[in-house]
């Protein structure tokens, strides 16, 4: 079952005033931009702009494909609320808006989300760019619209970054790239300058006055050793750590977060920082309890009370394999290599932890023979089964199974570059594309969120299902999966609410391994 995101704004020049909506429709697994909508609707207030623009938004989705999950984000808070059946719908004029919206999609398949203004701008450009074609006398049309932020013509012109010289993570390169991302944020810094000095054009307002209008929508990284380069935001900071994302022990680039960090949406662990020096039993024990209760059961942010507690993932990657040290692409269309020896004694360990922790009540894992390796040593640990999901397993790299990053650059040149810059792109021999399996591992989550309602579940598997499930939660676009280290038997945690909500509450934590 698909997935589309629909960003909906609307606004009001005086509020009642000349008004116009916008709305884009997204693949949520890629974050490919697929429809875009817009209206000059005449003298409307803001709010009645707002629930025209879902309304566009909804049925672009279901033209698109009316089988689809849809995730609604709005920055207006009355509409998110009303649909989402939390606030009463008292005006006249909206009662009838939002009941056509909820015939689009049956109610179980849309969640709708607040988002701040920042967030929608590319549906405020929308919107915008109708009011301003309706002053015109005109009507907004697709094919003169700038509003995409992705469009070549909104992207800064980068510095030439030097390709590099070799595999993920050198330092040499990857320092070049640092270089280079610098002067890219000192040029960025320059452009903003000069625009600050420039009047901006009127935004889609919100509760402006007659005749004004208000705008309609309101890390560093821990480089290490082989891991040089700018941090998980910086633009330049892809190349040579980019098959970190693949290489079952190549994982280089930028952290996204300390070892037992917190990320996520606002939301702050009250015990999360495990692996804090303490070495007693005790004080182990102590901490990796204080963090299970973190992770399983979140005690602060935004959520209201009656939603009840969410599904938990907790995300651990396999132990190491013979080809983890050798830094070798391992997928899920090579030889399917078991643990080894310091593989198996990582599941070991982690097994100790999640069992003083003592919060997991299932244990789900990937079909290939690492992954249940692990998996049974874990559930062995905590009296449990093990079921098996394919949609876990790895990505299928096709002809570059078993080679490592220098080797495909060698014998595989042009179809390496094409994998790097595009999610689409497949690995040479007919392997599988990010995007696919982004579709796969979101197709996967839903269907394991529905079974294990308000459960702690733990997913044993692979490199980029976790970075995937990880990339989704926080709605960061493709490109993010090349800013994220995932390390051998490590645990990572994703909350997910009934209101379609997620909260990434741990990453990359390994402390259970030193």
């Amino acid at each position: 079952m698909r997935e589309f995101i629909v960003e909906a704004d609307g606004g009001s020049r005086g509020n009642p005033g000349p008004a116009g909506y916008g709305a884009v429709v997204s693949d949520a697994a890629t974050g490919e931009t697929l429809a875009e909508v817009a209206e000059y609707l005449g003298v409307a207030t803001n709010n009645v702009a707002e629930y025209r623009g879902l309304l566009a938004g909804l049925r672009a989705a279901r033209d698109l494909d009316p089988e689809a999950v849809v995730r609604v984000r709005m920055d207006s808070k009355l509409v998110v609320e009303q649909m989402s059946g939390r606030w009463k719908i008292k005006h006249p004029d909206m009662k009838p808006l939002a009941a056509e919206a909820a015939r689009i999609f049956p109610r179980e398949r849309v969640t709708y989300e607040w988002i701040p203004r920042e967030r929608n701008k590319h549906a405020d450009r929308l919107a915008n760019e109708a009011m301003d074609a309706g002053a015109r006398g005109e009507q907004w049309s697709a094919s003169a619209s700038t509003a995409d932020l992705d469009t070549p013509a909104a992207r800064p012109v980068r510095p030439a970054v030097p390709e590099p010289e070799g595999p993920p993570g050198d330092a040499a390169a990857g320092a070049a790239r640092a270089r280079a991302a610098l002067a890219e944020g000192a040029a960025r810094n320059r452009a903003t300058a000069a625009r600050a000095q420039t009047p901006a054009a009127p935004d889609a307002g919100h509760d402006s006055p007659a005749g004004a209008a208000v705008p309609a929508s309101d890390t560093d990284a821990t480089s290490e050793a082989g891991q040089a380069g700018p941090g998980p935001t910086s633009e330049a900071g892809k190349g040579d750590e980019d098959a970190d994302l693949t290489s079952e022990a190549g994982q280089v680039g930028s952290r996204l977060t300390s070892e037992a960090g917190q990320v996520g949406s606002g939301r702050t662990s009250e015990a999360g920082q495990v692996g804090s020096g303490r070495t007693s039993e005790a004080d182990k024990a102590d901490a990796d309890v204080r963090a299970a209760e973190a992770v399983a059961t979140p005690r602060s942010g935004w959520g209201p009370a009656d939603m009840g507690p969410p599904a938990t993932f907790v995300l651990l990657r396999h132990g190491e394999t013979p080809l983890t040290p050798q830094k070798r692409f391992s997928g899920s269309g090579g030889s399917d290599p078991s643990l080894s020896d310091a593989g198996r004694e990582q599941a070991e360990r982690v097994a100790a932890a999640l069992a003083r922790r003592g919060t997991v009540q299932a244990v789900v894992a990937s079909p290939l023979a690492r992954t249940r390796e692990t998996a049974r040593i874990v559930a062995a640990r905590l009296g449990l089964d093990v079921q098996i999901e394919e949609g876990l397993r790895e990505t299928d790299f096709g002809a570059w199974e078993g080679l490592t990053f220098g080797e495909v650059r060698e014998r595989h040149p042009e179809d390496l570059s094409a994998w790097l810059s595009a999610p689409d792109a497949e690995p040479t021999g007919g392997g599988e594309s990010f995007a696919a399996t982004a579709a796969r591992v979101a197709a996967t989550r839903d269907k394991l969120i529905a079974a294990h309602a308000g459960r702690t579940v733990l997913l044993v598997t692979h490199v980029t299902p976790i970075k995937t499930l990880v990339r989704l939660a926080l709605g960061a676009p493709p490109e993010a999966l090349f800013r994220m280290e995932l390390s051998a038997a490590s645990l990572s945690a994703i909350a997910y609410y009934r209101d379609g909500n997620a909260s990434v509450r741990l990453f990359n934590e390994t402390s259970h391994l030193r």
